[in-house]
C-alpha cells in the first residue's frame, strides 16, 4: 500500500491530509502527489508532499531491531 501525505495551509494553520493508494497502483500515487504539486506551483498553499510505502512481503519487522532467533544469514563470499 502506497500512503501520500501533504499539509495544507489555511486560515494560517497547517492542516494534514493523506490519501491511501492499493499496493499495485504506484503511478496513481506518483500522478497525485505531481498534481499536489503542480497546485503548489500555482500558489496554492500545499507543503510537504510526500509518499511512503509498506512492503507487506518484508520478511521482518520495520525500523531497527535485533534479527528473529531462526533467522540464519551466512556471507556468500570470504
Amino acid at each position: 500500500m502506497f500512503m501520500v501525505y501533504w499539509t495544507h495551509i489555511e486560515d494560517e494553520k497547517a492542516v494534514p491530509h493523506s490519501r491511501g493508494f492499493p499496493s499495485d497502483d504506484m503511478g496513481g500515487a506518483l500522478k497525485f502527489m505531481e498534481d499536489l504539486r503542480a497546485r503548489q506551483r500555482a500558489g496554492e498553499r500545499l507543503c510537504f508532499v510526500t509518499m511512503s510505502s509498506e512492503n507487506p512481503d518484508s520478511v521482518g519487522f520495520p525500523g531497527v531491531a535485533d534479527p528473529h532467533p531462526d533467522y540464519n544469514w551466512k556471507k556468500r563470499r570470504r
